[in-house]
Formats: structure tokens, sequence, C-alpha cells
């Protein structure tokens, strides 16, 4: 750092340092116009602090999951006067928690007490894999981040009503798949009839992106109490009719006609909605399943009607 001028001056490799990023990837960043050039003094490159705030920038934004291309347009846009400060609070908002549950610690002997008291190295890797643990570094004692301790304290419940953890993890994976479909959704029913208007441009004006981060605020709730309030709803309904038939003598008929839930891929619902459309979805499947029952059932049959020509011999 230069110690005659009033502005700091870095090196390459001190920017690296003060910044987190390597002196390769500042050099890629300058490549691909991500980052100003440095002022040439003598023989040496000399960097500011423009561009240790423009690397902390970027390492911000691939956090929050933008590309390099879409970080490109956003700063672009920044360095011609259109203004970043709405679309970094927009950023912001996005990627702000979406509940009020605080994160919690627990340390490994308070995990293995809740769940039986016998450690499990299986279950502890998959709750690790699945996000429900976050092993914590640099600890003298084994401790663990919990994003969620409501979900853990469910985990913990079910244990000891008798689930099985294996049970517990895979019930959650496949929750968590019918989980992010219903975001899905209600993503793009907010997309086309709220956010559509603020997105028109790419990147966004500042004043629009300031406007749909307060339209995010407002709406953050929704999607919770809807689905709180329907899951309310199916639970009351569901549960009854599971009571009744547990109580009943007899099982109830089920109705050829009655629709009924099956639980398919994340994957394969998002594979069938690029070709169809989200309301489609439903009515691809169900047609796509009729076709393979009919095939097969055509393919049966034709493999059990004999042969004209063995017949023929036969006689």
């Amino acid at each position: 750092m230069s110690e005659q001028s009033a502005q700091p001056e870095y090196r390459i490799e001190d920017l690296a340092h003060h910044s987190g990023a390597t002196v390769r990837t500042i050099r890629a960043y300058q490549d691909r116009g991500l980052l100003p050039r440095p002022e040439r003094r003598g023989r040496s490159n000399v960097y500011g602090d423009a561009h240790l705030a423009r690397l902390r920038q970027i390492a911000d934004l691939l956090d929050r999951g933008y590309t390099l291309a879409s970080i490109k347009e956003l700063l672009e846009a920044w360095d011609t006067g259109r203004g970043l400060g709405g679309v970094l609070g927009l950023v912001a908002e996005v990627h702000g928690p979406w509940t009020d549950e605080e994160a919690d610690r627990i340390s490994r002997a308070e995990l293995d007490a809740r769940f039986g008291g016998t450690p499990d190295e299986a279950a502890i890797l998959e709750a690790v894999e699945l996000g429900v643990l976050e092993p914590l570094p640099d600890r003298e004692t084994e401790e663990y981040l919990v994003p969620s301790p409501q979900e853990l304290a469910v985990a913990a419940e079910l244990y000891a009503a008798g689930v099985p953890l294996a049970a517990i993890t895979g019930h959650l994976r496949e929750l968590r798949d019918q989980v992010e479909h219903i975001a899905s959704r209600f993503l793009e029913f907010t997309t086309e009839y709220v956010f559509a208007r603020y997105l028109e441009h790419r990147p966004p004006t500042d004043a629009d992106a300031s406007e749909a981060a307060t339209m995010v605020r407002r709406l953050r709730p929704l999607a919770q109490q809807t689905v709180d309030a329907e899951l309310a709803r199916a639970m009351k309904l569901l549960a009854t009719r599971h009571l009744q038939l547990h109580l009943s003598p007899h099982a109830p008929p089920v109705k050829d006609d009655e629709p009924r839930p099956v639980a398919l891929p994340a994957g394969t619902v998002r594979a069938v909605q690029s070709l169809v459309g989200t309301d489609g979805v439903a009515d691809f499947i169900a047609a796509a399943a009729e076709r393979e029952v009919h095939k097969r059932t055509l393919d049966t049959l034709a493999s059990s009607r004999p042969i004209e020509g063995n017949l023929t011999q036969s006689t």
C-alpha cells in the first residue's frame, strides 16, 4: 500500500489478500469486464478501494446464487449511471430470511441424547446432507448449527414416538420435493400477476427494483399463511377419514373416480412443465400414464393370440 497517496493503493497480491479472491480470479474478472483495469505506474499495476469494493460486490452476488453473466449486467447498469442500490436492495430482500425462526446451536452430546443416547454416524451425515445440521468448524467440542430448531424438534418428537430415523429423513426428502413444487408455483403465480411489470427491463431500473423489494416484503408472509391454512384444512379432512377408516369394522369402499395423490420426483414435474406449462402438468401425466396402460394391454393381447401359421401346421 502506498504511504504517499491519500487513497489506499494495492498491488494485485495485496488486493487478493484483502478481498479473499485469488490473483488468478482477479485477472479473470478483468478479462471478462467485471473489474476495471488497474492504473499503470511504471512497470506496476495499481489498484484502489474501488477495485476492492467491486470484488466484494461480486463475491456477495455470487454467494446469493447469481451467475457471472448476470452480475456483469448489473454492474454495467451501475457503471452507466442507472443505479444499483434498488437492485441490491431487491437481492437482499429476496435472499433474506423467509421466517422469524432463529438458528440455534447444539453439541454432539446433546444431539445424541435427544435421539436415544446412542451415536448414529449415518443419521448425522444424512442430517448434514439435508441441511438440518451444519457442522461448526474450529470447535474444541463437536457442535452443529441448527438452521431450523423447529424442524429438529419435530424429528425428535417423531423419533420419541417410535419412528425410525431413516423413515424420518426419507419423509423429509419426499416432503421437500413437494414443498419446493408449491414454492415454485407460488413464484410463477406472483411473477405473472405482480412482479412482471417490475422486471420488464434487464436489469430492472433502480426505481422498479426498489418497488419490487417493497412488494416482496408485503407478499413474503402470504406463501406461508396460505400453506398453513390449506395444510390445516387438509389435515382435518384426511385425519377424519383415516380415523373413520380405522374405527370402522368394515373398510369403506373406495370410489373408482376419486382422485388419489401420487408423489412424483421434482425433476419429472419440472420437465413436464417445460413441455406443456404448469396448468397442463396433471393432464399430461394422466394422458401419458393412460397411453402406457393401453399400450401394455394391447401388447398382452397380441402376445396371447395364437399365430395362424402354427395353427395351420398343427392341423
